[in-house]
C-alpha cells in the first residue's frame, strides 16, 4: 500500500520508531482472527516480518482445516488505528520494541501490542502492583491508600482503575510518586466512568496502560486480560480486602505462575472480603501489615527478562509431517489442556514439525496455545 508522506509524519509524531508500513503491517496481523499473542511470536519467529506472515496466513489456516478465510483487517483498517490511538493520545508499542515493558514480555501471552498514553519509562524497571475489591471497607481503602503513598517514592504502584482498593491505590500513589493504570477497554472508554478524571491525572503524571484499540468497549471478559498485564508488570503483587473468587485472586494468581511475588494485608475473619487475602496468607503469600513488609521481600533486582525474539534471523522451513498428523495431534488433545512436551513425545515427530501444525491448527480455530506451553482443544 502506497503510504502518504503526512501519514509517515503523524507515525513519527505518534512516537513510533518503526516504519509506518511495518507498523501496517503489525496491528493487521494481531487484529486478525485466529491470531493470538503466542501466535504471533511463532508466526514472526517462521516468517521475519509481519508483511511474509499475512502472506502465509490463508495458506496455513486451509492447511489446518480451516474453510472460511479468517478475517484480515485492512491497511486502511490499520492506520485509522494508529490515527484514532493518536487522537486520544497514546502510542502503539510492540512486544518487540526496545521500550516495551520487559517483565511484562517474559510472559508467554505478552499482549503483542500495548497502547500507552503517559510516562513509558515507569515501566522499565518493574513496579508493585496493589489490587483489592471493588466495595472495599473504608479501613481497606485507607490501608490501599496508605501503602502505595509509601510504596510510590521507590517503586511505581500499578493497578486496574477499578472502585474500591485501585481507586485507592491510585490516589495514594499520586500523592507522593507515580502510578500505572491498567485498563480492560480503550483509552477512550474510562471505565468505571467516575475515574474519567483520574484516568486523565494519571495519563498526564503516569502511564495508562492497556491492550485493546481505542473505541473498545470494557466487557467482564476482558478484565482477567487486564490482570495479567498489572500481574506482569509488578515484581510483586499486593492484595487488599479480596473476596473469593474475585478478579484480585486471579491477579495473585497469575503472578505466581510468573513468578512474581505475593503480598497479602490480613482482615477480619468475619469479614467476606478478607477471606481472599487470608486464604493467600495460607497458602504463604507474605503477611502485610506496613510497605517495609513488601520492601523487604522483594526481589533484590528485578527478574533478568529472557532475550527478545529476534526479527534478524529467518526460521528455517519445517519439515513437512505426514497426511494424517492433524487428526492424530487433535485425537490426542482435550479442552483442559496438554503440557506441549508431552505432546511433542507422543508424536514422534520432529519437534519443528509438531509445532509448524500446531501453528496451523490454531490459525484454523481448532486449538489454543495456553501460557505455561500447553495446548486446548478448542470445542467444534
Amino acid at each position: 500500500m502506497p503510504v502518504r508522506t503526512e501519514q509517515q509524519d503523524d507515525g513519527r509524531q505518534n512516537g513510533d520508531r518503526r516504519d509506518l508500513q511495518d507498523i501496517i503491517d503489525r496491528l493487521r496481523l494481531i487484529r486478525t482472527e485466529g491470531v493470538g499473542p503466542i501466535a504471533y511470536r511463532r508466526l514472526l519467529e517462521r516468517y521475519a516480518s509481519p508483511a511474509a506472515a499475512l502472506s502465509a496466513l490463508p495458506h496455513l489456516a486451509r492447511a489446518g482445516g480451516r474453510t472460511v478465510p479468517a478475517a484480515i483487517p485492512s491497511a486502511d483498517q490499520a492506520w485509522r488505528e494508529i490515527a484514532a490511538t493518536r487522537k486520544a493520545g497514546g502510542r502503539l508499542v510492540f512486544v518487540d520494541d526496545a521500550d516495551y515493558p520487559p517483565l511484562l514480555a517474559l510472559l508467554d501471552d505478552a499482549p503483542p501490542c500495548l497502547i500507552a498514553a503517559g510516562d513509558l519509562s515507569l515501566a522499565q524497571a518493574g513496579c508493585i502492583a496493589l489490587v483489592g475489591g471493588r466495595n472495599a471497607s473504608l479501613n481497606g481503602r485507607r490501608m490501599a491508600e496508605s501503602l502505595a503513598a509509601a510504596l510510590a517514592p521507590v517503586l511505581p504502584v500499578a493497578s486496574g482503575l477499578a472502585r474500591g482498593i485501585d481507586t485507592a491505590a491510585h490516589h495514594g500513589a499520586l500523592g507522593t510518586g507515580r502510578t500505572i493504570a491498567v485498563t480492560a477497554g480503550g483509552l477512550d472508554q474510562p471505565y468505571p466512568p467516575e475515574n474519567a478524571a483520574l484516568q486523565a491525572r494519571i495519563a498526564e503524571a503516569g502511564l495508562v496502560l492497556t491492550e485493546a484499540p481505542v473505541g473498545t468497549e470494557p466487557q467482564a471478559r476482558q478484565f482477567p486480560r487486564r490482570n495479567r498485564i498489572i500481574a506482569g508488570l509488578s515484581l510483586g503483587v499486593v492484595v487488599v480486602e479480596a473476596a473469593q473468587r474475585s478478579g484480585s485472586l486471579i491477579t495473585a494468581r497469575l503472578a505466581q505462575d510468573a513468578g512474581r511475588e505475593v503480598f497479602a494485608v490480613p482482615g477480619s475473619p468475619l469479614d467476606p472480603r478478607a477471606r481472599g487475602g487470608n486464604d493467600l496468607i495460607r497458602q504463604g503469600a507474605v503477611l502485610v501489615e506496613t510497605a517495609a513488609d513488601i520492601l523487604d521481600n522483594l526481589p533484590a533486582a528485578p527478574v533478568a527478562p529472557k532475550p527478545r525474539f529476534s526479527l534478524a534471523e529467518a526460521a528455517v522451513a519445517p519439515p513437512r509431517p505426514p497426511p494424517d498428523t492433524p487428526d492424530m495431534i487433535l485425537s490426542l488433545l482435550s479442552p483442559d489442556g496438554t503440557a506441549l512436551d508431552e505432546l511433542v513425545r507422543h508424536c514422534h515427530l520432529p519437534p519443528a514439525a509438531t509445532m509448524a501444525v500446531l501453528l496451523e491448527l490454531e490459525l484454523a480455530g481448532r486449538i489454543e496455545m495456553l501460557p505455561g506451553n500447553r495446548v486446548a482443544l478448542l470445542p467444534a
